[in-house]
């Protein structure tokens, strides 16, 4: 299936008349690109320190999830991110690929779909696999003016073609497939700023109807799943503004949606549209705190615990400061709190890991190159007392000249590929390649930028 990118048009003069002549250029759609290119981008929101934010963001957003998932039964790790045509354009292809864990290899990345024009990374993908093994890629829209889509491998666990499921109005997609049972989706609209819904479908094909899950002026949320439970957590933004957005709210359902409780088990009737619900878990607003949600996880008896981080300003630079990497933690019926770390930027993005008694950090914590920018040097923290003190255990990049950022864990993550991010320079244009680190951290790979085989290992970074 092929996209029109372009319309050209001719003006022919042709015996006193003129002819006006249309031609299209096709999209390669479902074709391979010759490496691995992260799409580059800046917000455009300048003030004292730079753009609000900027850079490398082929794994951007936060709220795409997941973007990558291990698929044991052939040992490989499929992931999806934000690509581009060149290293001097900003042209937003939505790619797919897989690390094979047996050969070590990477293929060429696959086109799923040519965005048209679009730059910007709001519009990537997330992924997912069905029990039959058939990969999905769920495109973000951008409100009304750019729809969402939906698309389905060809064949079970192959990326060689994908065809078009369905269209609508969705944004910061967060499909989960649920065995013997379906679809069950989160995303966004923008119906009064950007609020919350779900839908379900036992095949991808047939949809239920959208229903809002919180409408309070606007909301970012991370979601997972444990068992049965599937679970969101939002912050909101006080009178639809982004930029305030402060609170921490959860909300979870055992019945694919019939019916929500908060994190204690109280009834929560939907959508959720007082800022003062049951499903609060921290009044920030009354803190003068701003919350930027970065993952959610459990612990090894179910409880929710989130990770976020809280600044002051939601502008770059010191005036922000501290911007402190928070955990929240549910545990004996009330929620604690713990900081972790700090760093220089609101979208200093990481991802959470639990294993038990061990407690982990994958994100750009350190200090980077382009000093106020977005990103820095990726980091793994541990805790071994369920996030009560942290210890950073190493660098995973160091002396980079362009900054690492958006730290993504892979759905039932393998060890050689545990992390996976892009870089980029947060100041001005660049090219953005993608890196993955396996659980120890002690090596760190980068994905071909060039590629003239079919197939290549990636690259040891460090």
């Amino acid at each position: 299936m092929l996209n029109i990118r372009k319309l050209k048009t001719k003006i022919i003069l042709f015996s006193g008349i003129l002819l006006l002549f249309f031609s299209v250029e096709l999209a390669a759609q479902n074709s391979t690109a010759n490496g691995y290119k992260g799409i580059w981008f800046t917000l455009g929101q300048f003030s004292e320190f730079g753009d609000k934010y900027s850079g490398g963001l082929g794994t951007y957003t936060a709220n795409h999830i997941p973007i990558a998932i291990y698929a044991p039964a052939v040992k490989k790790t499929f992931f999806t991110y934000g690509g581009t045509t060149a290293k001097d354009e900003k042209h937003l292809l939505i790619m797919v690929s897989y690390f094979d864990h047996k050969k070590k290899v990477v293929p060429k990345p696959v086109i799923v779909y040519d965005k048209i024009g679009v730059n910007d990374p709001h519009d990537n993908a997330s992924i997912a696999i069905d029990e039959q093994g058939f990969i999905w890629i769920f495109v973000s829209g951008r409100a009304t003016a750019r729809p969402g889509l939906i698309f389905k491998s060809g064949d079970p666990y192959s990326i060689e073609s994908f065809n078009q499921i369905k269209t609508g109005e969705m944004t910061y997609p967060q499909p989960r497939w649920i065995e013997n049972k379906g679809f069950f989706y989160l995303f966004t609209k923008y119906t009064k700023g950007r609020e919350l819904y779900w839908s379900t479908s036992p095949d991808g094909k047939y949809w239920s109807p959208d229903q809002k899950l919180a409408g309070m002026g606007g909301h970012y949320q991370v979601s997972n799943r444990w068992g049965n439970k599937n679970v969101s957590v939002f912050n909101y933004h006080p009178d639809g503004n982004v930029d305030k957005r402060t609170n921490i709210y959860l909300a979870q359902t055992e019945d694919m949606g019939k019916t929500w409780t908060s994190v204690d088990g109280q009834a929560l009737k939907m959508p959720l549209s007082d800022i003062k619900s049951p499903s609060l878990v921290r009044d920030y607003q009354s803190e003068k705190k701003l919350v930027y949600l970065n993952d959610l996880n459990f612990d090894q008896d179910g409880n929710p615990v989130i990770l976020a981080v809280i600044s002051n300003d939601y502008r770059p630079g010191p005036q922000g400061d501290p911007r402190e990497w928070t955990i929240l933690h549910y545990k004996n019926g009330q929620w604690q709190s713990r900081i972790v770390c700090t760093s220089s930027h609101n979208y200093d993005m990481g991802s959470l890991y639990i294993e038990k008694n061990l407690w982990r950090i994958v994100g750009p914590t350190e200090p980077g190159p382009q000093k106020y920018g977005a990103g820095g040097e990726m980091a793994l923290w541990e805790s071994h007392n369920e996030g009560a003190t942290w210890k950073k255990v190493r660098n995973l990049t160091h002396n980079s000249q362009l900054n690492h950022s958006y730290a993504r864990r892979p759905l039932n993550a393998n060890p050689d590929f545990y992390a996976f991010w892009a870089d980029g320079n947060a100041d001005k244009l660049s090219e953005s390649r993608l890196y993955f680190t396996n659980r120890k951290g002690n090596k760190t790979w980068m994905l071909p930028y060039e590629m003239k085989e079919e197939f290549a290992k990636p690259i040891l970074v460090r």
